[in-house]
């Protein structure tokens, strides 16, 4: 990170973090090489403090070009990820004096549909439990028109900067 300061290092603040943002960007890499795919979702967390690995979930309908996407890499459907929060913008008297602050974690990963009825279960109950909807009951009719993805992250940073 070019900015070492702003770094943010301390595990439990990364998961404080990881609660108070409200979307995940996903990109994913184009059809033929073709720009990138970014798409903002609603989405869950597993994430270990201890071990610092983090599973993103996300839920979609069961086509759409993310999944296209998806589906044409198979196994290998690398992406990038970026979520954000804590933002507020501050001026002064010149253009350059102004600034915002923020904070964000931004990683890679590889994601897939996930299939499994457990598994799916799983990712949906934390979705729901970041949105603060746990323990709610799912409408089988609505799950089997739901399509779940799995992110495996396999390295993200936090970045924080506060207002100057």
């Amino acid at each position: 990170m070019r900015k070492a300061d702003r770094e943010i290092t301390d595990r439990a603040a990364l998961a404080a973090l990881l609660e108070s943002c409200d979307v995940c960007r996903i990109a994913l890499p184009g059809e033929d090489g073709g720009a990138p795919y970014i798409v903002p979702m609603n989405f869950g967390y597993d994430y270990h403090e201890n071990s610092g690995n983090l599973t993103l979930w996300f839920h979609c309908a069961l086509e759409g070009r993310k999944l296209d996407l998806i589906r044409a890499a198979k196994d290998t459907a690398r992406c990038g990820f970026e979520m954000d929060a804590e933002h507020a913008l501050w001026g002064g008297d010149a253009a350059c004096d102004y600034g915002m602050a923020y904070a964000s974690i931004i990683g890679t990963g590889r994601i897939a549909e996930v299939t499994g009825v457990g598994e799916r279960l799983h990712g949906l109950t934390r979705l729901m439990a970041h949105y603060g909807g746990a323990g709610k009951p799912f409408d089988e009719k609505v799950l089997k028109a739901t399509c779940v993805l799995r992110l495996e992250a396999d390295g993200f940073t936090g970045k924080r900067l506060k207002k100057g």
